[in-house]
């Protein structure tokens, strides 16, 4: 579990009704349960942030003072610049409880001269939880030093303040906890740190399976942002091999999937009769003509050519099934050592050879098929219970050492290891084109620096969640096309969210 993890699963959380101060609550309740289980009543001092991991310490301090507890909390910064509403929300209940009444003491620190040794028995670090970045300022590195030299117990909120929770390095300093108390699972920097973590407990704090398991907004957090400082190309650049006599609409909807992502470049290889329709479908294309109706075997050694320059490849959307083409396919497939989406036509042209071929690309392979193709594909008819058919796409990703995409009413997606499940989507999407787009997406996100994996279930997520918008625009009677100019409008919402 990474902090971007907690973040998505947050979210996706808050997406399912549960909301972020019903979290807190909880947080900061088993902080104040694990004291209140393991200590008589005494004083503890309570060392809060401004953000979410101070307000897991407000909470905790209500309960602890509730249970007999005299709690003596530090504020290191001003109440004004709390940045979580819900933390926000909790100080101020606080700032309502009448110290005639409740034995509470609050203290709010702005300058580290005002730090001074404390009495207690027990001292809370809420102070940063994952917020570490760089060098610690003041009055927090002044706070830190203070809580490593108390002779109590110490116990850090989620993460010790100043360890990085992804590696378990200290750039700076940080609390050097005897007890750690952190929610759902376990950060990856805390299980190799006891010299700052001590003791490690974990909390449920009431997250649902499902904010894990299916698909969420909260999953948007992790595409890749462009850098402010990035030119053309940085930003990805796709390759779409397909079309073919009968069909030139495939590869120019992926190819504008591709681009509503937020790549910089789309390639597209096609044959010479359709090139030109590709091209007026959009002027963004950079397309490449090749033999006249279908992409043959003389085609191969460009295509793969011209494969080196760019970060993904998408092959299959309209290639049709023309015996030369398959063996074009075949040997395409067998030479690249890009990322690689294979989709449509091209998952009814794999045989054992290739498919053994493809485990020696070190980059991962993503299978986008239906129920029909991953039959055609694996020989596998699926079973119409969800658990069985997650159980079979996991073992197939693992043993072709690719991830897959199932599309379906609940799309499921694995690499072997991991599986996600998706709900957006609607009938309407049963139109042609709806699964090129979500090919073109795939790749599109894969180009700019997502994992295989992450790039499927995002775009799953994503290719549904515009089918959606678009049945609420035109109801189910909508177009492939229509549905483009929506995936854009998703990837903008993220980037303010």
């Amino acid at each position: 579990m990474t902090p971007k993890d907690m973040m998505v699963i947050d979210t996706n959380a808050e997406e399912l009704g549960v909301l972020k101060s019903s979290l807190m609550e909880n947080a900061g309740r088993s902080i104040a349960e694990y004291i209140i289980t393991n200590s008589k009543p005494c004083k503890v001092v309570v060392y809060a942030g401004s953000g979410g991991n101070g307000g897991d310490g407000f909470v905790a301090t209500r309960h602890l003072i509730n249970n007999g507890f005299e709690v003596e909390i530090f504020l290191l910064t001003r109440p004004e610049l709390i940045k979580s509403d819900e933390a926000l929300e909790n100080w101020k209940i606080l700032q309502n409880m009448h110290s005639m009444i409740s034995p509470l003491k609050i203290n709010i620190i702005t300058d580290s001269s005002e730090i001074k040794k404390i009495d207690g028995s027990i001292i809370v670090d809420a102070l940063l939880g994952t917020g570490i970045q760089g060098k610690i300022k003041e009055p927090l590195s002044s706070a830190i030093n203070l809580i490593n030299s108390f002779n109590g117990l110490k116990i850090a909120v989620d993460v010790p303040s100043g360890l990085d929770p992804l590696k378990g390095e200290v750039y700076d300093k940080a609390v050097m906890a005897d007890v750690t108390i952190t929610f759902h699972q376990a950060k990856k920097g805390l299980k190799n740190s006891d010299k700052y973590v001590g003791k490690l407990v974990v909390c449920d704090i009431g997250i649902p399976k499902e904010a894990e398991i299916f698909t969420g907004k909260g999953d948007l957090l992790r595409l890749k942002s462009p850098s402010k400082y990035s030119h053309k190309g940085n930003n990805g650049r796709v390759l779409i091999i397909g079309g073919s006599k009968d069909y030139s609409g495939a590869p120019a909807l992926a190819g504008m999937a591709a681009l509503k992502s937020g790549v910089d470049i789309v390639y597209i290889a096609a044959p010479e009769i359709v090139a030109s329709d590709i091209r007026s479908y959009a002027p963004d294309f950079i397309v490449r003509s090749f033999s006249k109706n279908y992409i043959t075997i003389d085609d191969v050694e460009p295509i793969v050519k011209m494969a080196e320059s760019v970060n993904s490849v998408l092959i299959g959307c309209g290639l049709g099934r023309d015996k030369e083409t398959i063996t074009a396919v075949r040997k395409i497939i067998s030479q690249l050592k890009k990322p690689l989406v294979i989709d449509a036509d091209a998952l009814h042209m794999l045989d054992n050879e290739t498919i053994h071929s493809m485990k020696n690309n070190k980059e991962q392979v993503v299978f986008t098929p239906h129920a029909n193709e991953f039959k055609a594909l694996t020989g596998q008819k699926l079973s119409d219970n969800l658990e069985d058919k997650i159980q079979t796409i996991k073992t197939f990703s693992h043993d072709f050492n690719a991830v897959i995409l199932l599309k379906g009413v609940i799309d499921v997606i694995s690499n072997g290891k991991s599986f996600k499940l998706n709900r957006t989507g609607n009938q309407g999407m049963t139109v042609g084109g709806t699964g090129d787009c979500l090919a073109g997406l795939v790749a599109g996100i894969m180009a700019q620096g997502n994992t295989p994996f992450e790039s499927a279930y995002l775009a799953a997520f994503i290719n549904g969640k515009a089918g959606d918008l678009a049945f609420k625009e035109f109801g189910y009677n909508f177009t492939a096309n229509e549905l483009t100019k929506f995936i854009s409008q998703i990837f903008m919402k993220s980037i303010t969210q």
